[in-house]
């Protein structure tokens, strides 16, 4: 190989590089909040994988609407607490908020529930790509957009696992 084609080719690399990294998506602003009171919250279930335990709560009034086949309500906060090896890593949080859905496109909205990621200081984690958070809760339309609502109506007080 030449030394011009050398030269063409590591350009041509670096430039794929810094392009890669510039398209990667970090966290973006939007209007989820971490909850006041997280001790108000209701820890309905666990989900455990291999070393990761997630603790997943959410409001006394979202329990009730899912009870009642209702979606839950603006105002709503899910938080999950995600537990690595028994440590705190960090924490996801829906917020379900009136006219949240108008922030996006029809393609990427789910209603209007908006996604968040939280260090354990509870600062926003901008590592974290919350438009794959939509895609992903996006299957779940057919349950307001949750993955564990269908455990609440079991939910007697005790975390369902």
């Amino acid at each position: 190989m030449t030394i011009s084609a050398r030269s063409s080719s590591l350009v041509a690399l670096v430039a794929g590089a810094l392009l890669l990294v510039g398209w990667q998506v970090q966290a973006e602003s939007n209007r989820v909040t971490f909850p006041e009171d997280l001790d108000a919250l209701v820890h309905y279930t666990t989900v455990r994988r291999g070393n990761v335990t997630e603790h997943i709560l959410t409001t006394p009034a979202a329990i009730e609407a899912i009870r009642n086949r209702q979606p839950a309500p603006a105002g709503t906060h899910f938080v999950l607490v995600d537990y690595r090896g028994g440590q705190l890593y960090r924490y996801f949080v829906m917020e379900k908020g009136e006219g949240f859905g108008a922030d996006y496109d029809e393609r990427r909205r789910t209603a209007d529930w908006q996604f968040q990621w939280f260090w354990p200081d509870r600062s926003i984690n901008t590592n974290e790509n919350t438009a794959r958070c939509q895609s992903c809760h996006n299957r779940q339309a057919g349950a307001d957009y949750l993955f564990t609502a269908r455990r609440i109506p079991r939910f007697n007080g005790t975390p369902i696992e």
